[in-house]
């Protein structure tokens, strides 16, 4: 029976230093970068066994296993693990920190050599090939070449995507879901409202808020609350909440449940999560337009060899199948292999997180059956 990984720890490593400084795609350099990541499983004596999962906007190292309680698990422990769809008994799964991250790599509040302070925001702009540029640099401190697979969902999805066009050929199976090669209008608006809400909190200081004593929470929670609205489906919250009410009298406070659970979003997110990574990461995400230069996208990735497994859900309307279809349309253009699929959950958005089983039976079909003829 599937179950979880148990026990595991998150390890940190400096890829890039004074000496060799991450040169990022505007042209600034960053040094040391440090990054925190996870691994899950035994890597093949070749490396050939290898899965790199790219977490989302607001995800982590963590995403299976625990770190002591039991309860407590990983943001993708459905998904990872012996016997489950990313099956740790027989791949080797690699899942680090996002660079621009606040959970152990180097971002805005990691400190500044040059002044010892925090970045706040004069730490650089950085791209999704950025980010790629640093996920390629933990697979080198680790041995490995090739990557078997690559698995995203969202801003995960993007960063594969990415991956599979600056490098065409080094990854055999990608796995998008939930993913956009295009940010809409309408995205770019939904998150430009959570950064202004950031921006605008009385103790954003200009993003050195780290000594003051004080954070951006309501403008931080508030983002989380507003993002959190479109990552679920109208559907899901009637189905979840209704208009259930917590008092009779109205008030201007929290009367609905749904309100209840927006709030609880909000507050436990500040236990974890850094304002301005939260703009940086987001920021980054708007520009994404990998396929700007269609022809030449479609010229990199031809005869790479990459097959693609591009998984939407139909309640889903932060990230529609539309933009599933588009990425997918780019990749047979240019030859690829790829499986579109859309499945059916009532969840929105989140669903990649969540125990779907069309979905699961989709991601270990299309990993778990070229690993049985190796």
């Amino acid at each position: 029976m599937p179950g979880s990984f148990g026990y595991v720890e998150t390890r940190r490593v400096v890829l890039f230093t004074e000496d060799d400084p991450l040169v990022l795609s505007s042209g600034a350099t960053l040094a040391p970068v440090e990054v925190a990541y996870e691994t899950y499983g035994t890597p093949a004596p070749d490396g050939s066994n290898a899965v790199f999962v790219c977490h989302a906007l607001t995800g982590d190292a963590h995403a299976a296993g625990h770190h002591g309680d039991p309860a407590r698990t990983g943001w993708w422990d459905t998904l990872i693990g012996p016997g489950k769809p990313i099956d740790s008994e027989r791949l080797f799964v690699i899942c680090p920190n996002l660079l621009g991250g606040c959970r152990g790599t180097t971002g805005p509040s990691s400190p500044d050599r040059t002044t010892g302070r925090p970045y706040g925001l004069r730490f650089p702009h950085f791209s999704v090939s950025d980010l790629v540029a640093v996920h390629r640099r933990l697979l080198a401190h680790l041995g490995i070449r090739r990557l078997y697979g690559a698995v995203g969902g969202s801003l995960g999805g993007m960063q594969v995507l990415q991956w599979a066009l600056d490098r065409p050929g080094e990854i055999e199976h990608a796995v998008l879901v939930c993913a956009s090669s295009r940010l809409t209008a309408q995205n770019i608006a939904l998150s430009a409202v959570a950064r202004a809400s950031i921006l605008g909190d009385e103790h954003f200081c200009g993003g050195d808020y780290y000594d003051s004593g004080r954070n951006p929470d309501v403008g931080l929670s508030v983002a989380r609350m507003l993002a959190h609205i479109t990552y679920v489906s109208e559907r899901g919250l009637e189905l979840k909440f209704g208009r259930g009410r917590l008092r009779e009298a109205p008030t201007f406070g929290v009367d609905f449940q749904v309100e209840s659970y927006l709030e609880h979003q909000g507050r436990s997110f500040l236990e974890r999560f850094d304002a301005n990574s939260y703009l940086y990461l987001s920021r980054a995400m708007d520009y994404f337009d990998p396929f700007a230069d269609e022809e030449g996208a479609v010229e990199r990735l031809r005869d790479s060899g990459t097959r693609f497994l591009v998984v939407s859900f139909d309640s889903d309307w932060r990230f529609p199948t539309a933009h599933s279809a588009e990425i997918a349309r780019v990749l047979e253009r240019a030859g690829c292999t790829v499986q579109l699929e859309e499945v059916s959950s009532p969840w929105g958005h989140d669903s990649f997180l969540l125990e779907v089983p069309r979905y699961h039976e989709l991601v270990a079909g299309f990993l778990g059956a070229a690993v049985a003829v190796r």
